[in-house]
């Protein structure tokens, strides 16, 4: 059970807002963060670090968390802009919107590796997905938000099969890379391998 988080409680923090982020590594589409807060008594033994988790579970875990906690926001950086500003930039821009958008009072951030400039204060703990309940809830909301989102373009652009790799540098995203190109506002062209291809001088491989 996920409980590291509970050592921070005291008379001065009641609440404690988790946040985390998806889709830091993959070729396309947004990075997508998102921010929980739960009851400090709140036990759910199902909820652990979303990479952990098959798609099946991680769906039913997003239903009971949506219900279950006292808030939820969610940010979401598109890929332009994360060629503008780099992924470090557009993770952190995608969790300070996700935790704007917590519609609830909290005394404490904890963020997974990851310190944000708030605030509130917040403590960046290495591997929080998998040591907080708050943070780990954080991670499935953002990876089922995330994953959503690129079944929406897998809709859009069914040649290149977004819904079997989401983004990912998967053998065949780039063999639908190499046949078709990146696609303008979904690809992030700042990253190597879509340099590489658009510039023809290094094999993907």
């Amino acid at each position: 059970m996920l409980n590291f988080e509970n050592q921070y409680y005291s008379k001065d923090i009641h609440y404690i807002a988790g946040v985390d982020e998806a889709g830091r590594g993959c070729w396309l589409g947004p990075v997508v963060a998102a921010a929980v807060i739960f009851p400090p008594d709140y036990i759910n033994p199902l909820i652990d670090d979303s990479k952990k988790l098959s798609a099946k579970k991680r769906a039913d875990l997003y239903d009971a968390i949506i219900r279950d906690a006292l808030a939820v926001g969610i940010g979401i950086v598109d890929a332009e802009e994360i060629d503008k500003i780099n992924i470090l930039q557009a993770s952190k821009k995608a969790m300070k919107i996700a935790i704007d958008n917590l519609n609830y009072s909290y005394q404490l951030i904890i963020s997974d590796a990851t310190a944000l400039d708030t605030k509130v204060k917040t403590i960046p703990i290495v591997k929080a997905d998998a040591k907080c309940l708050n943070v780990a809830a954080a991670s499935i909301i953002a990876k089922v938000t995330r994953d959503r989102i690129c079944d929406q373009l897998d809709e859009q652009f069914p040649e290149y099969h977004i819904k079997n790799h989401k983004g990912y540098g998967t053998k065949e995203h780039i063999e639908v890379l190499k046949k078709f190109g990146p696609i303008e506002g979904v690809h992030r062209f700042s990253y190597r391998p879509i340099k590489q291809l658009l510039t023809q001088k290094i094999s993907l491989f």
